[in-house]
């Protein structure tokens, strides 16, 4: 046991670590609390000073004074041992766990913890307790979309070769296009958000056109290349290719990546394909558009401008769609994105809740 009176003596070293987790504002406040009573200690407070400060007890100081003298900043760590977990306890759990997987007799699709608590006989916070430590979560399921693609593995390969090991001084574009945006405008105007209360849109919009976005991201820059058209027609496909591809000299090599869409594989762009023997397609497997990395910036565009967007007319839209893409590339960043094992067949996941 040490002494009452026992001088704390700091090294340099341990003093600039207790006054960084003393300051510290992501510790938790039990850490806090032991690094400002250490620090109290080797200032030569006293007990009842530290215990007026910093609302502890006398055997708290104690305790963390010997703890500090033995082991130093490593004995500062909280030791919670916990109880151990009676044999009925851990049967329950079991049983829990075990009921959570079939289906409720009532019909439902699935529990809640009020349910199962109310069907087993215990209390529901139990039942939480345990889907928590399991990880389980009733209330959600997830959707996904297999491919039937017989030559998945092959394409998928191509395309994630091109991500990671692109070909020396070529140029990879993933492309797809979004289409029938529509132009939504508000009847009542827009109430802002304020402290407490979200911004509140009228239920009742007008419909003022549709637009496709044509849009082509470099994977390596992360620099999106768009543009807006009318119509969603092989002919509006093939200028925008055209477009694309006008940046660059004849020799320049540019591979695109995109889905095999009926417009994306026609006369006419075979024609263009021929005429630009420079540019060479690579197509996603069918239902593989997680594989198009131009479909994560879509996402971003629709979250950012498109989904709470007011829209006065479809050249309003055009506009501002064009203008989200040049603000885009004063910075843009490539997609942080990678497939671990090209070995194995993959499906897209969509997770989604129904309430508890």
């Amino acid at each position: 046991m040490v002494a009452k009176g026992t001088k704390i003596v700091l090294t340099e070293a341990e003093r600039q670590e207790l006054e960084t987790r003393s300051g510290s504002r992501i510790l938790r406040a039990a850490d806090v609390t032991r690094a400002k009573l250490i620090l109290a200690l080797a200032e030569g407070q006293t007990y009842a000073e530290i215990q007026h400060r910093l609302g502890c007890t006398a055997p708290v100081i104690s305790l963390w004074r010997q703890r500090f003298v033995e082991q130093r900043l490593a004995g500062l760590f909280a030791r919670h041992q916990g109880k151990v977990a009676a044999p009925e306890s851990t049967d329950l759990e079991a049983r829990i766990l075990e009921t959570t997987r079939k289906p409720p007799p009532d019909g439902s699709t699935h529990w809640s913890t009020r349910k199962l608590a109310k069907h087993l006989g215990v209390p529901h916070m139990r039942v939480a307790r345990a889907w928590n430590r399991a990880g389980l979560k009733p209330h959600r399921f997830e959707r996904y979309m297999a491919s039937n693609d017989p030559d998945f593995e092959a394409k998928a390969a191509d395309v994630i070769g091109l991500y990671i090991n692109p070909p020396q001084h070529a140029v990879v574009f993933s492309l797809d296009e979004k289409t029938a945006i529509q132009a939504l405008d508000r009847r009542d105007p827009v109430l802002p958000l304020s402290p407490g209360r979200a911004e509140r849109h009228s239920f009742e919009y007008i419909r003022r056109g549709t637009l496709s976005l044509y849009a082509a991201l470099n994977t390596r820059t992360g620099a999106v290349v768009g543009q807006t058209a009318e119509h969603h027609t092989s002919a509006e496909f093939v200028a925008f290719l055209a477009s694309l591809v006008a940046g660059y000299g004849p020799e320049q090599e540019i591979h695109v990546i995109l889905d095999n869409l009926s417009t994306h594989n026609t006369k006419r762009v075979n024609e263009f394909l021929a005429d630009h023997p420079k540019v060479h397609f690579h197509f996603t497997p069918t239902y593989s558009s997680w594989l198009n990395q131009v479909e994560l910036w879509f996402s971003k565009i629709e979250r950012d401008l498109i989904q709470r967007g007011i829209f006065t007319s479809a050249e309003d839209l055009s506009r501002r769609l064009m203008n989200y893409i040049t603000q885009h590339n004063t910075d843009p960043r490539p997609v942080k994105w990678k497939y671990t094992d090209v070995t194995r067949r993959i499906v897209t996941k969509h997770s989604s809740g129904t309430g508890n």
